[in-house]
């Protein structure tokens, strides 16, 4: 009944493995603090540390390292310009970058965005003296905010395409 385990091998343990990881870390994307990208690459590297990279395995290695470089990127790329775009200050931005980071060391996970957004909205409360035009700059921050998780999302499940081609060729 149980025969075919005796066929599996140490090969597509690893392969497993290492798809197991990086559907987690593709889970993982729809959260916008957490570093899915890098969980995906971070999989892709033990399995090439553990089955070896040769000339594909390298190749796409690469393209996947930039890939989640790029990725890691976007989100505070697309964040910034379109809360710049609904009119906050660059000022307002970096600070709510800043308080992105030191809120995501005092409460992972959430702590980064909620963060964020407390020190957008207050800085452009402070610096426009109104409320509602300091919740549009908001606005435009989670709607960046948005396109990320979707972009980062895309590039995830092309790392994972990268992946399988590596694995099974």
């Amino acid at each position: 009944m149980f025969d075919w385990i005796e066929n599996i091998t140490p090969a597509m343990v690893a392969q497993a493995m290492a798809l197991t990881m990086m559907v987690m870390g593709l889970v993982t994307l729809l959260v916008p603090i957490l570093p899915g990208l890098v969980i995906i690459w971070l999989a892709a590297l033990g399995y090439g540390i553990y089955s070896g990279f040769g000339l594909l395995g390298g190749i796409m290695f690469g393209i996947m390292t930039v890939l989640m470089v790029g990725g890691s990127f976007v989100d505070n790329f697309l964040m910034g310009t379109q809360a710049h775009r609904e009119g906050a200050s660059w000022i307002s931005i970096v600070l709510a970058l800043i308080a992105a980071i030191l809120g995501n060391l005092a409460l992972p996970i959430i702590g980064g965005l909620l963060a964020a957004l407390l020190v957008l909205f207050a800085v452009e409360w402070i610096r426009r003296k109104n409320w509602r035009e300091a919740l549009i700059a908001l606005k435009g921050l989670v709607v960046g905010c948005g396109w990320a998780i979707v972009i980062r999302f895309i590039i995830g499940l092309v790392m994972i395409g990268l992946w399988i081609i590596w694995a099974w060729s």
